[in-house]
């Protein structure tokens, strides 16, 4: 029979409803034992309840969330970065340069002007002596770069370069400092499983520790953005912006995805995209930390020889001096507007020279690359060596259908 016990709030009054002859051993005990019992089981059952609350409490808890986790884990060992490079530049007036298309010559010097160049980037430790892996364009010509990282804690230390691989686009420095730091491990890296859920970490747009959050896309994609191939990286959807380049991409485990690299705002047909991020995969980090650690064990200050102070591949490699086609030169001298680079001068004995290339013609392609700015051409330079051969579509198209006359020459770097 089924015991009904009903108790109030108060101590001096219960209601028992039991059948005799099962309960006749319980009745032979007091009543003040009965009751005391009876409160005891219900003491027991309330503990018993407030622990089941408290775990579905614990369980709603945003500090719970395995992303919070993964970031906490991860965020101390990611360092915003900022370099700063003085340069010298000779410049000329437009008007100059504009008056040298039609009279053959320039009338005045041109002056220097120095500028400084900043760039920020992301970076994260993986050893607790302060070695950093970032991307190379972060640390571009670091040999002329003052570098500075700030910890996430707030503090700002001075840096130098150790080493890094242009193809692989990743760099290797060090904080100047003997203390130790958190640092990511890379001894267990993530699966990176289609489909994961995956935390992108770094200085995005200049805001430190920044936090976006999206799916691993893709492994293994090979994309080209702004004439720089980029190849086996892995594709995710969290965002990644401007200032990300170099920071961690890890799974809500805080394990490491990859390094992120590269944003493609549009294809190459020039279609908008969205969601389209892509990462430095982290094997291939894994792999070139191992490397760079040997490298660094037998070169503590990193390389010494300086880098040049200026991007001009073009005239050091070849002889050719370049100049953007602006609108006005482009309607002044009748070509074709939006195509190609203007050749303003030809170094004499130069490569350029000994093929015969001419100043006032247009480079419109270097290798399989359509180029449209100065800019185009140096970065597709910036990785040719000492004697490679490099294809020049090299010509003039007129405007309007006029006529063109475009030849490919093969130039060899000096």
């Amino acid at each position: 029979m089924v015991v009904r016990i009903v108790y109030l709030m108060s101590d001096d009054w219960a209601e028992r409803q039991v059948d005799s002859a099962r309960t006749a051993p319980l009745l032979a005990g007091s009543r003040m034992g009965i009751h005391g019992k009876s409160w005891l089981a219900l003491i027991v059952l309330a503990l018993f309840a407030l622990g089941r609350s408290t775990s579905c409490f614990a369980q709603g808890d945003p500090a719970a969330e395995p992303a919070v986790l993964a970031v906490a884990k991860v965020l101390p060992a990611v360092v915003n970065i900022n370099t700063e490079r003085v340069i010298r530049r000779a410049v000329r007036d437009p008007i100059e340069d504009f008056y040298a298309q039609f009279f053959g010559y320039y009338r005045g010097r041109p002056r220097e002007i120095r500028q400084t160049l900043q760039s920020l980037g992301s970076g994260f430790i993986v050893d607790p002596a302060g070695y950093i892996v970032t991307n190379q364009h972060v640390v571009a010509r670091a040999a002329d770069l003052k570098i500075k990282v700030t910890t996430n804690d707030g503090k700002t230390y001075n840096a130098h370069y150790i080493t890094g691989d242009d193809k692989k686009d990743l760099a290797f420095i060090k904080i100047d400092s003997k203390d130790s730091f958190p640092f990511v491990n890379l001894d267990n890296i993530s699966p990176n499983l289609l489909g994961e859920t995956v935390l992108v970490v770094g200085n995005a747009v200049g805001y430190g520790s920044s936090i976006s959050r999206g799916v691993l896309s893709a492994t293994n994609r090979d994309i080209s953005v702004d004439n720089v191939d980029y190849k086996n990286l892995v594709q995710t959807d969290a965002a990644i912006n401007p200032g990300n380049s170099g920071g961690p991409v890890i799974d809500i485990s805080g394990r490491l995805v990859g390094i992120s690299s590269a944003k493609m705002a549009f294809t190459p047909q020039g279609v908008p995209t969205q969601g389209m991020g892509f990462a430095i995969s982290a094997d291939v980090v894994r792999d070139n930390v191992k490397q760079f650690k040997a490298f660094a064990e037998k070169h503590p200050a990193g390389k010494s020889s300086p880098a040049p102070q200026e991007s001009n591949y073009a005239e050091t490699l070849f002889g050719i001096q370049l100049q953007d086609l602006t609108e006005e030169l482009t309607d002044a001298l009748g070509y074709q507007p939006g195509q190609g680079v203007l050749i303003s001068g030809v170094e004499p004995d130069s490569p350029a020279d000994d093929a015969g290339i001419e100043r006032g013609l247009v480079i419109y392609r270097v290798g399989k690359h359509d180029v449209n700015s100065v800019r185009d051409v140096e970065n597709l330079l910036g990785r040719a060596k000492s004697g490679a051969s490099v294809d020049f579509a090299v010509g003039v198209v007129r405007a309007g259908g006029a006529g063109q006359r475009v030849e490919t020459v093969t130039l060899a770097a000096r």
